[in-house]
């Protein structure tokens, strides 16, 4: 059967019909073909045309919305596609976890307790370990705790002479004064001294005087039984102390430092 093929321009479509049919000019676009009286409005309408084919569960419908040409929109086509099948229709059958599942929640929950009990415990060990090991590296070493104090035996040291020893990195001086040292010191009008102190504030027994060989005005170490007042002189800068290790004279702002010490069996002095 030969088909005959032919090529006519139409003109384009100036505006659409109410129905949505688009009129051109010489062109009766709304003719539609005969449908066999299937149509809305036919005898047959409901009764399926012999060309459609039966739809069962597995059967894919597809649908295409499409507007009417318009001079002033462009034409646009949205289509939706719908499948449907029997096996999805059907409902999800869920499994059953019921021999998964603790007869007794108690059970579980006392197995954590445990866990987080035991993880406690192994941590809390753990920052002890921690804690002594740095405690026992900032401890003092052996020789310094024996530094820590120094006994002098009293014996040893002459009326009117003086003792050095070394305490802490520092040199202490130990003074047995005689009963006329004693009184020149007890002499001094206190409210004339640069540092206001009377003797009996700096010893514990008048004839005995402890402090720190160091000078208060840049830490060099005084010599004894020198300066204008017969006690202590720095040679590095000039002050001058009396025998009671108080500044008489010179840049030093405060007198010789007293530590802490105490006699101990009347024998010894224990510094520190």
């Amino acid at each position: 059967m030969a088909g005959h093929i032919g090529r006519i321009s139409l003109l384009p479509t100036t505006r659409t019909l109410a129905n949505g049919v688009p009129l051109a000019r010489g062109i009766a676009l709304q003719t539609s073909a005969g449908g066999g009286a299937h149509g809305h409005e036919g005898p047959r309408k409901d009764v399926p045309a012999a060309w459609v084919y039966k739809v069962d569960a597995k059967a894919h419908i597809g649908r295409t919305n499409a507007l009417p040409t318009s001079p002033f929109f462009q034409q646009r086509f949205m289509s939706t596609t719908a499948s449907t099948s029997a096996a999805s229709a059907s409902a999800t059958g869920v499994p059953d976890f019921s021999k998964y599942r603790a007869t007794n929640p108690n059970t579980t929950r006392t197995v954590s307790y445990f866990m987080v009990g035991a993880l406690g415990a192994l941590s809390a060990s753990g920052a002890k370990s921690t804690v002594v090991d740095m405690l026992s590296n900032m401890a003092a070493s052996a020789d310094v705790l024996a530094l820590a104090k120094i006994e002098v035996e009293m014996g040893s040291i002459p009326e009117g002479k003086n003792l050095i020893v070394k305490w802490r990195g520092k040199p202490v001086f130990i003074r047995h004064r005689t009963p006329d040292e004693i009184d020149e010191a007890n002499s001094v009008d206190i409210k004339s001294l640069r540092d206001p102190e009377s003797d009996e504030q700096r010893t514990q027994r008048p004839e005995w005087l402890v402090m720190l060989g160091v000078c208060t005005h840049l830490g060099c170490v005084p010599i004894g039984e020198a300066g204008d007042y017969g006690g202590w002189f720095c040679p590095c800068h000039g002050s001058h102390y009396d025998i009671s290790g108080r500044i008489r004279r010179g840049p030093a702002p405060l007198n010789l430092e007293i530590p802490a010490y105490s006699f101990s069996d009347d024998d010894k002095i224990v510094i520190g």
